[in-house]
């Protein structure tokens, strides 16, 4: 009815601004304190590890530490019964909404231009560059994507344990960079079966 739509609508606008506001920060932090450490890729991962840290000790100042409850719509709350399993709605909502974000990243990636030359510009940025494309709008792009799709994960993962805490960043890190490393590094396909592998496992 329109109590579910007005949920669904209220949810979906939570979503997103959580990711524009994440893209707005993947580009403040791209161009502050990745940009400089570009050619290692050790020091990227130690000096992110390091940034968040940082933010978690902001967002403890600035918030405090109590947690802030995150109730679901009502309309995602339950379950769906088939034979002896039960499986929530909440999760069928979530599984929905990444099949959505991977075919259309696997679609950007593998049949535009764009993704045409996002991947020759990891694969040879020199040769990108001499062709006359600004490669650094590019990847400038690819980390405000990642940063955008990070914060709505984060609020998927809110609305799933109901709760927001300071510790939600460091908790999904190691989950995190255990997908990244059985997926490899810049592979979607590679990161999907490495979630779909964690997810079964946790």
């Amino acid at each position: 009815g329109e109590s579910a739509a007005l949920n669904l609508l209220a949810l979906a606008a939570a979503i997103a601004a959580a990711t524009a506001f994440g893209a707005l920060a993947g580009w403040a932090f791209e161009r502050i304190i990745v940009k400089p450490v570009y050619a290692d890729h050790l020091r990227q991962i130690l000096i992110t590890m390091g940034a968040l840290i940082v933010a978690e000790e902001l967002i403890l100042m600035i918030w405090g530490g109590v947690p802030i409850p995150v109730p679901r719509p009502e309309v995602l709350t339950g379950s769906i019964v088939f034979g002896d399993v039960a499986i929530e709605v909440y999760r069928i909502f979530a599984f929905l909404l990444g099949a959505v974000v991977y075919v259309g990243l696997h679609f950007a990636l593998n049949r535009t231009r764009v993704g045409l030359l996002i991947r020759a510009g990891v694969e040879n940025r020199e040769m990108v560059e001499a062709l006359g494309f600004r490669i650094d709008r590019l990847f400038i792009a690819v980390f405000m994507a990642g940063s955008a799709l990070a914060a709505m994960g984060g609020a998927m993962w809110a609305g799933y344990q109901g709760l927001i805490t300071t510790a939600i960043g460091s908790e999904m890190m190691i989950l995190v960079f255990i997908v990244v490393i059985i997926g490899g590094l810049g592979s979607i396909e590679g990161s999907l079966l490495g979630a779909i592998l964690v997810g079964l496992m946790a």
